[in-house]
């Protein structure tokens, strides 16, 4: 009653008596990390051939913010730490795959985590149910790992009042993977620890950039795995990679991959008994007697030219019809349509072991990419079962393989570094091994990758200007497989030994 009275009063003396505001219509302050999920901790143990290890793996996110510490976004991982190690002296390697716009699953759960999802080995992985078994190469014994997966991928979001625009661009992208590198850091005391960033695809120049970032910010880093580089896009394919490269580079770092591939399917006639020294042969003529052919164009000739013909007929496998209506000049997505054209099959790009049955046997260019077909299932499928099963990460949203559909309808990825284009990262790992000459560099490659060719690697590297003393600090591995190495068992045991030493070399 004595609430009714006062609405009469108030109404009869409406010039001399205002209301209070209605406290449901007051807008209320929407709290940006509101929903997201907490962090799950879960324990767990492997057995290796060194004996057995317990870890705790944790799943969760790191908020992002901008200058005025306002959350942008969250960031999801999943960290293994060895139970009882000593953090000043144990290494901890943050891992992240490219794009860029894709999350971290592919490292996650097919390279050195310690469980792994079972595939065929450069073939057709049949559908579920797939198996998650543990992961004997897992590099937990010389390492805590975290892999990361990048704004608005895996179970991480844009937050409300985040700006996508200042999110999605190769600066941008650094910086958040800088803040969540520190703020990891200080969450769980690792500031003293020996620091290692592993980057698979455009995760190469990520780290080239990060590395750089983080020592300018006084973040010490001990060590930078490059696993299927593309430093500098002035020198990728245009048709593969969105680079700029038009000049005939493209197609001399191309050549040795596709040669790499011919001997894969038996297809070099007296080839050398070893890839790595069939390798070296290609190398020499791709360097040498091929770049000078194609620096001479129409002065080249007749006899010249029917010779460099004959050497590209037996090392890729093309025939010489092909090779002269092409003048001599053969681009990687066409030689992955051509070279099984009579099979009626294509190959994949990522990983030429790989192959899919034409829907067009005249096309000019694969539809399909093999490899993708081959393993997509298996990974998003376990990646899901593991993290919400396993390491009981509780949460209905999706998780997101990439930021493909945010990125563009923010207006694309801005590739602008530094106020320029195209995007090229090598100055950045020049200035991040001089500012710091104990920095070890380890650069992993795939003999089938026609995505980042190994040939483009090894020139940019060589030509990174920096004083030579440095250039020991880098290490080369090569192994027979493809963009994602570690699809082979094989190469995946060796890629792991080069590793176990190479991590000896950082204390």
């Amino acid at each position: 009653m004595r609430a009714i009275a006062r609405l009469l009063t108030c109404a009869a003396l409406a010039a001399a008596c205002t209301l209070p505001a209605v406290a449901a219509d007051r807008p209320r302050p929407v709290d940006p990390l509101a929903g997201v999920p907490k962090d799950s901790v879960t324990h767990h143990s492997i057995s290796l051939p060194g004996g057995r290890l317990a870890y705790t793996a944790r799943a969760g996110t790191i908020v992002i913010r901008n200058g005025d510490e306002k959350p942008q976004a969250t960031m999801f991982y999943t960290a293994y730490t060895l139970d009882g190690a000593n953090p000043k002296t144990r290494p901890v390697t943050f891992f992240y795959n490219g794009g860029p716009g894709s999350a971290t699953l592919w490292l996650r759960m097919g390279s050195f985590g310690p469980v792994r999802v079972q595939t065929a080995n450069g073939a057709m992985t049949k559908p579920a149910p797939f198996v998650l078994a543990d992961n004997r190469y897992t590099l937990l014994d010389a390492s805590d790992l975290v892999f990361v997966d990048m704004p608005a991928t895996g179970f991480g979001r844009i937050l409300p009042g985040g700006d996508p625009k200042k999110i999605f661009g190769s600066d941008n992208d650094v910086n958040a993977f800088n803040q969540f590198v520190q703020r990891y850091l200080t969450a769980n005391g690792r500031w003293n620890s020996p620091k290692v960033l592993f980057g698979e695809s455009y995760g190469t120049p990520r780290t080239a950039m990060l590395v750089n970032s983080l020592q300018n910010a006084g973040v010490g880093v001990n060590g930078i795995v490059l696993q299927s580089s593309i430093l500098n896009d002035a020198l990728a394919s245009s048709g593969t990679y969105g680079g700029a490269n038009t000049d005939d580079w493209q197609y001399v770092f191309a050549m040795p991959t596709m040669a790499a591939t011919a001997y894969f399917y038996h297809a070099v006639p007296g080839a050398p008994a070893t890839l790595p020294a069939f390798m070296k042969e290609v190398q020499s003529f791709a360097m040498g007697e091929y770049r000078a052919a194609l620096n001479q164009g129409a002065n080249l000739s007749p006899d010249r030219f029917n010779s460099i013909v004959a050497k590209l007929h037996r090392y890729t496998g093309l025939s010489e019809l092909y090779i002269r209506n092409n003048d001599l000049r053969l681009t990687s997505q066409a030689y992955l349509a051509e070279f099984r054209r009579s099979h009626a099959e294509t190959l994949g790009a990522y990983d030429a072991r790989y192959r899919l049955y034409a829907l067009d046997q005249e096309t000019e260019y694969p539809q399909l990419e093999p490899s993708d077909a081959s393993i997509d299932a298996a990974f998003i499928g376990m990646t899901n079962d593991y993290l919400r099963t396993t390491l009981g990460y509780k949460t209905n949203l999706a998780y997101l393989t990439g930021a493909y559909g945010a990125i563009q309808a923010a207006g694309g990825w801005d590739f602008t570094h530094n106020g320029g284009l195209p995007l090229n990262s090598a100055p950045d790992l020049a200035q991040a091994m001089t500012y710091n000459p104990s920095l070890r560099v380890f650069s992993a490659n795939g003999w089938y990758d026609s995505v980042t060719p190994f040939a483009t690697t090894v020139y940019t590297l060589n030509h990174l200007e920096i004083q030579k003393p440095l250039l020991k600090n880098i290490t080369y591995g090569f192994y027979p497989s493809g963009h994602m190495i570690y699809l082979n068992p094989d190469a995946l045991a060796t890629f792991h030994a080069d590793l176990e030493r190479w991590y000896k070399t950082l204390h």
